[in-house]
């Protein structure tokens, strides 16, 4: 196979075609410069496929690449500034691109739809623009979820602060309640105990005043007594009491109460009534008796003189004779004996002189 001969070496590349453009317009490095060579059947080798590098026509290819690099650096600053929100936002300047009939605006790729686009067309936005509202827009996208999530956590400490509070609430009401109850039931008590001690200091003083009245009646009686009876005779000395043994008296026992004076010495009617007896009565001397109105008879005995006779109606303290020692007697003395309702068998005289308030 015959062989070409060999192409003298160029001293410089090929100078390239003005409007002349491979992938993006600017030469690359794969571009050239080559060296040119002498192609033979061998080394050229037909080619089959589509293996062939279509050439680029005009910027879209260039311009949609930078558009895509645009919006994933606004996006990735957006979420930088979302993450990052205690930094300042940092813009990003994206190159203007001019509005396409067939493209939707920038302005209604982020604030839009697609249904949007052709309506908005003739407003479009720059897209450095749009790449700073974009950052700004995540950085205000950021702050409010910073901002609910404070928020929401502030609510749910809130509603555990307010049911805490609610439960300490109820607690406290319910120990007030039961403070109140004891406090209700200890008043109660209080009250009771001191209205018995009341009651009881009542009754006790009620009784006090009822024994202080029954005093002042009795010495009331007694002093009313007191006026309606006297005793027999003044000046006395009891000598000889009720009941007493002797030889001396026919009965074995004194059945009165001797009260011995000097001859002579008054003897007083001791309380009012009328006389039934006055004269001699043997072993008792000159003797008077004296009825009263409920059938008690006095005998007064051993008188030297008699100054009433039978049937006359004397009062209380009425002189009815004198003392004397007439009859059995061993020395002048009153001789009284007191015969309940008549009866032959008297009673002590003493016991009914002091019933009638009278002290001998």
């Amino acid at each position: 196979m015959a062989s070409n001969r060999p192409a003298p070496s160029t001293p410089f590349p090929p100078a390239q075609r003005e409007g002349e453009t491979f992938g993006y317009g600017d030469r690359r490095a794969d571009e050239g410069p080559w060296e040119e060579w002498n192609p033979t059947e061998d080394s050229v080798v037909p080619v089959r496929g589509r293996h062939r590098v279509a050439k680029q026509r005009g910027g879209f290819a260039r311009s949609s690449t930078v558009l895509g690099v645009g919006v994933i650096a606004a996006v990735g600053a957006g979420g930088m500034a979302s993450a990052n929100t205690g930094k300042p936002p940092v813009s990003i300047s994206l190159p203007d691109l001019p509005d396409l009939p067939e493209m939707p605006s920038v302005g209604s790729l982020f604030g839009g739809t697609a249904t949007e686009a052709p309506e908005t067309a003739t407003a479009t936005t720059a897209l450095s623009a749009v790449g700073v509202a974009d950052d700004h827009a995540g950085t205000d996208a950021g702050e409010a979820l910073r901002t609910r999530i404070l928020a929401q956590a502030e609510r749910q400490q809130g509603q555990a602060e307010s049911r805490a509070t609610a439960a300490a609430l109820a607690s406290a009401e319910r120990q007030s309640a039961a403070g109140a109850a004891r406090a209700e039931e200890e008043a109660a008590a209080h009250a009771a105990e001191a209205k018995s001690k009341a009651e009881a200091a009542a009754e006790k003083e009620a009784a006090k005043k009822a024994a202080k009245l029954a005093e002042e009646k009795r010495r009331a009686e007694q002093a009313k007594l007191a006026g309606q009876y006297t005793l027999p005779t003044s000046s006395y000395t009891i000598t000889s009491t009720f009941g007493e043994a002797g030889s001396m008296w026919s009965s074995g026992h004194h059945t009165g109460l001797d009260f011995a004076a000097p001859t002579g010495t008054l003897i007083k009617a001791i309380h009012g009534g009328t006389v039934t007896e006055a004269g001699w009565a043997g072993s008792y001397g000159y003797r008077t008796v004296l009825t009263l109105d409920d059938g008690t008879e006095l005998w007064f005995c051993h008188q030297s003189s008699i100054n009433v006779t039978a049937g006359q109606k004397v009062t209380t303290g009425e002189v009815i004779g004198r003392v004397g020692a007439t009859g059995n007697v061993t020395g002048p003395h009153l001789h009284l004996e007191v015969h309940p309702g008549g009866q032959a068998t008297g009673t002590d005289p003493m016991t009914w002189l002091r019933g009638k308030g009278l002290t001998p």
